[in-house]
């Protein structure tokens, strides 16, 4: 039954392959996005736009809890305790 049905859904391998192309750029994205050092480097370049005035105080605000949450969201995956994200 299994070559069977692997011949049937054969039609269908691209796109799981693609699937499975996606799922993978997905996850590389969110490692990237969620790493640590990426964070604070962020977190570094938003607090020279405020101190060169290219930001205001309330975008600075606004901007840090985002890099912020991202930083806990980061330490909790790292933890082993995730949101439900996939890692």
């Amino acid at each position: 039954m299994g070559l069977i049905s692997e011949v049937l859904l054969l039609p269908f391998a691209p796109a799981r392959g693609s699937a499975w192309a996606i799922k993978q750029v997905v996850q590389e994205a969110e490692r990237i996005y969620y790493d640590p050092a990426t964070v604070r480097a962020e977190l570094g370049r938003l607090e020279e736009q405020l101190e060169a005035g290219e930001i205001t105080e309330e975008e600075f605000d606004r901007l840090e809890d985002e890099l912020l949450d991202r930083l806990e969201i980061a330490s909790r995956r790292s933890a082993g305790t995730g949101n439900g994200t996939t890692q």
